[in-house]
């Protein structure tokens, strides 16, 4: 049986190469870039991309690195520089401009300086699921493990040029809009549809869009859609969380065949979301299937390994351990920005650290081709 196809969308910083400050120059990019592959975001400091689905991982590692070389070309030529990560570390917010767009306009004029501060990026990983009712209930369902995949993809520890102190500070800023977080438990697509046709009613939201759960069915194509992680500097990286995220989705659709009912503790679920984001792959986290906290490798290591027979199912099971045995002796993106501060105190060292992970590409795939 061919296993669930996986789309990714990866958002990413814009950055002046002299100054290694955010510059909202991405409608420059977009001119020279394939429109059917990428797209504004609110800021115009950043922009998106999106893969094409696929069932193989290789191939979506191939596409995200391809998507990535066309960016940083066409940002080379502009004096600019890419960032893959949850936030950029230098900004002067006064300097930022939303994207001239009707909906992008409106949602500034409602959120004011929350939507001026939406200065973080993303990584987003769609799996395929058909149902839409099957979508609500894994939506609901998987919110315990996310926050071991936020731990991995955790690149965001400054913030407005200040060391955090979190190595997702990207989180704590998502978490202020009024649909972020994990999502309820919905009996059914259409009471799933009928709560956001509430809250479009009542005029905190304006459309579907704004609806930003940790995990979601997604509004546009039949998938799942995973939007806790930051933007991830290695390629490799996201194929892991990818990986392991479809293992997570194939593995929860058997347990709600066998018990439809199960509900999750929304509130434990955020403690260990904060707990993922405050420490990343440096300190501890909250098992899922414990509720104990642990070591941040080995709560990975035992996802991992709980999730071998669905590895194995889609001819995942050789990859993904060796992405996650590559990931965690790296460590997290966001201790690697905090030893290249150290060297010399310098958060352009920081930025040109990111500049040149976000073009490293993904040696071990290609190693293992």
């Amino acid at each position: 049986m061919t296993a669930p196809a996986i789309g990714v969308e990866e958002e990413f910083h814009i950055v002046d190469t002299g100054t290694r400050h955010l510059v909202p120059r991405s409608a420059l990019l977009l001119e020279t870039l394939p429109k059917d592959r990428f797209t504004v975001e609110m800021q115009r400091a950043a922009l998106e991309s999106h893969t094409l689905p696929s069932p193989h991982l290789r191939e979506v590692a191939r596409d995200l690195t391809a998507l990535r070389a066309a960016t940083i070309a066409a940002a080379r030529d502009l004096g600019l520089g890419v960032v893959a990560a949850g936030s950029a570390p230098l900004t002067d917010l006064k300097k930022m401009l939303v994207t001239p767009d009707p909906r992008y306009e409106r949602i500034a004029r409602d959120y004011q300086l929350l939507a001026r501060e939406q200065l973080i990026c993303a990584t987003q990983v769609h799996v395929e699921v058909g149902d839409p009712d099957l979508a609500i209930a894994l939506s609901h369902r998987l919110a315990p493990w996310l926050a071991p995949l936020l731990a991995l993809s955790c690149s965001s520890p400054y913030w407005l040029g200040n060391d955090t102190g979190y190595a997702s500070y990207r989180t704590l800023v998502w978490w202020r809009w009024p649909t972020a977080g994990p999502m309820a438990k919905f009996e059914s697509a259409a009471e799933y549809e009928q709560m956001i046709e509430e809250l479009i009613r009542s005029g905190v939201i304006c459309d579907v869009g704004m609806v930003y759960f940790d995990i979601r069915p997604s509004a546009h194509v039949p998938t799942v859609e995973l939007r806790i992680c930051d933007s991830c500097t290695r390629v490799d990286d996201i194929v892991l969380i990818a990986g392991l995220f479809r293992a997570l989705v194939v593995r929860e659709q058997a347990a709600i065949r066998r018990d439809p009912h199960a509900r999750v503790h929304l509130e434990t679920v955020r403690a260990a979301t904060w707990q993922a984001a405050r420490s990343g792959m440096e300190g501890e986290l909250i098992d899922p299937a414990e509720g104990v906290r642990g070591p941040a490798a080995w709560v990975v290591e035992r996802m991992v390994a709980g999730l071998r027979p669905q590895l194995e199912e889609a001819g995942d099971w050789e990859l993904v351990p060796a992405l996650a045995r590559d990931a965690l002796g790296r460590g997290s993106s966001a201790a690697r920005q905090r030893r290249a501060f150290a060297r010399r105190g310098s958060l352009a060292d920081v930025v040109d650290l990111l500049i040149a992970e976000t073009g490293q590409g993904s040696a071990l795939l290609t190693a293992a081709t």
